[in-house]
C-alpha cells in the first residue's frame, strides 16, 4: 500500500494517528512543530522523537516536502517556480517581490476544468486536485519562504473545485501549531462556484476575490462557460447574504478586453451590480494567449474605466502586471509541456 504524505496533516489528524499507535499525546505536537516551523528534509531529522517513533513514521509516511524542480526569473524580479505535485505531475507558483511586500501565488490543481477563454491553465485541461500538502509545499519549499508577507490562491486551478483540500491548507496556514499566518494575509480567488462559495465564506477567514470579467450574462458566457450553470446574479446574491466586516476584504477581478468589456455601459452596469457591497475592483491587463481572439484594452481605456468606477463609488485600482516575460502573469500559468 502506498504511503501517505506526512506534510499536510493537521494536528487533530496527527493526534488520532499517535493515539492509534499508543504514543504520547504530545508526540503529535512535536511532529507538527517539525513539519511547519522547522526546516527538515527527512523524518529522521525529527530528533526529539524516539528512534522507534521515527521508524514507525517512516513505515507509514513519506515526508511530502520537495523543493522546486525549476525556476524562471523575470526582468522585474518575479520568479516562477515549477513544483512537483501528486502522481508525477507539476504545478507552477509565482513569487512576486515588491517594496515591503512579497507575495506568493499558489496553485490548487494540476490544470483546470473551468475552461475560461482567456486562461492558459484552462487550455491545459484538468489532471487532478492537489492535496493540502502539495498546496502548502509551494510555501514551505519556496527559497524565499522567510520573506513572504502574503499568499494568494490565484495560480493554476479553481480553488473552490478542490474545496476540502484548500480549507485544510488554509487551516494549517493560520493555526498556531502550523504556519501561524494571519488569514488577513491570504486571498482565495474563485469564479464563484456554488454552493462551495458559501462554505468557504463560513469556514475560512481568508480574503475573497471573485473573477467577474463582465457584468453582462452573454458576454460572461463567452468568456467563462461556468456562467451557463452558475449565473453571476446568483453569485452576487450569495455574497450579499454575508457581512464580511471591516477586516475581511472582498474584491472582484476584472480582466480588460478591448472592445468587449471596457465601455461606459460596463461601468454603469458594474456600479448597479456591486452597489452596497463593500468591495474593491481590480482591473487586470489581459496577457494574450495563443489562439485566443482577444486583445488587451488600451492603457488610456484602463485609466478611464478606473476613474469611471471610482466616480460611482466603487473603489477601483489597476493591478500591476508582473512576470509576463516568463509567462508568470495573470492567466499565463501552465504545465502542459511537463505532463
Amino acid at each position: 500500500m502506498a504511503k501517505q504524505e506526512l506534510f499536510g496533516k493537521t494536528l487533530p489528524e496527527l493526534q488520532e494517528w499517535t493515539q492509534e499507535h499508543k504514543l504520547p499525546r504530545y508526540t503529535a505536537s512535536q511532529i507538527a512543530g517539525w513539519l511547519y516551523t522547522r526546516d527538515i528534509h527527512s523524518i529522521d531529522q525529527m530528533l526529539n522523537l524516539s528512534k522507534a517513533t521515527r521508524n514507525l513514521l517512516n513505515e507509514n509516511f513519506d515526508l511530502g516536502i520537495a523543493g522546486p524542480a525549476m525556476v524562471s526569473v523575470s526582468s522585474d524580479g518575479t520568479k516562477k517556480y515549477l513544483f512537483p505535485a501528486d502522481q508525477g505531475k507539476f504545478v507552477e507558483a509565482a513569487y512576486i517581490p515588491e517594496f515591503d511586500r512579497a507575495t506568493l501565488c499558489v496553485s490548487t490543481q494540476v490544470g483546470c476544468k473551468m475552461g475560461c477563454l482567456f486562461c492558459m491553465t484552462g487550455k491545459q485541461g484538468f489532471q487532478g486536485n492537489l492535496s493540502p500538502g502539495a498546496i502548502l509545499n509551494q510555501v514551505k519549499s519556496l527559497p524565499e519562504a522567510g520573506k513572504l508577507t502574503n499568499i494568494v490562491y490565484m495560480g493554476m486551478g479553481e480553488p473552490l473545485d478542490n474545496l476540502n483540500n484548500v480549507l485544510v491548507s488554509l487551516r494549517i496556514l493560520s493555526a498556531e501549531w502550523g504556519f501561524a499566518m494571519s488569514p488577513r494575509r491570504v486571498t482565495v480567488s474563485t469564479i464563484g462556484l456554488l454552493p462551495a462559495l458559501s462554505r468557504f465564506i463560513e469556514e475560512s477567514d481568508a480574503h475573497l476575490a471573485v473573477s467577474l470579467h463582465s457584468p453582462f450574462e452573454e458576454e460572461r458566457k463567452r468568456l467563462m462557460p461556468v456562467e451557463n450553470v452558475i449565473p453571476l446574479e446568483k453569485i452576487i446574491q450569495t455574497i450579499r447574504k454575508y457581512d464580511f466586516g471591516k477586516q475581511r476584504r472582498i474584491s472582484f477581478e476584472y480582466i480588460m478586453f478591448r472592445g468587449l468589456n471596457d465601455t461606459t455601459k460596463h461601468i454603469n452596469r458594474l456600479a448597479v451590480l456591486l452597489n452596497g457591497i463593500r468591495c474593491r475592483v481590480n482591473l487586470i491587463r489581459f496577457h494574450p494567449v495563443p489562439g485566443v481572439p482577444l486583445l488587451p484594452s488600451a492603457e488610456d481605456t484602463l485609466e478611464k474605466f478606473m476613474v469611471g468606477l471610482n466616480d460611482k463609488g466603487i473603489r477601483t485600482t489597476i493591478r500591476a502586471s508582473r512576470g509576463q516575460d516568463i509567462s508568470a502573469a495573470c492567466g499565463m500559468l501552465s504545465t502542459r509541456k511537463n505532463l
